[in-house]
């Protein structure tokens, strides 16, 4: 495939990817998280697969940064995904202690 191809393919995935992304209710984002993680820990396994096997240093440049870019990705979705399963736990509630007078 040309370049243009390519460019078009892409540019119509992000537009279709927000379109998606933007109809989701909100209590569907932490499962969603979840799946995006999920491929996610596979772009990251794949990218080390590939890599291993690399023998121009340019592409093994380029494969470092993804690596690096997929790992960020990784953390980030998971500290994300922690913190919108946090807001779901309940919350101890502390009560002031109750004032009973003095003591006899």
């Amino acid at each position: 495939m040309d370049g243009v191809a390519l460019l078009t393919i892409f540019v119509l995935s992000v537009f279709v990817g927000y379109e998606v992304i933007s109809k989701v209710s909100s209590t569907l984002h932490t499962p969603l998280m979840s799946g995006s993680n999920a491929i996610s820990g596979i772009v990251l396994v794949g990218t080390i697969a590939v890599a291993a096997h690399t023998e121009s240093t340019g592409i093994f440049v380029l494969e470092l940064v993804a690596i690096v870019l997929a790992t960020v990705n990784l953390v980030g979705g998971f500290v994300v995904t922690d913190r919108m399963l946090g807001m779901f736990r309940a919350r101890a509630r502390q009560s002031p202690p109750e004032d009973k007078g003095p003591q006899r």
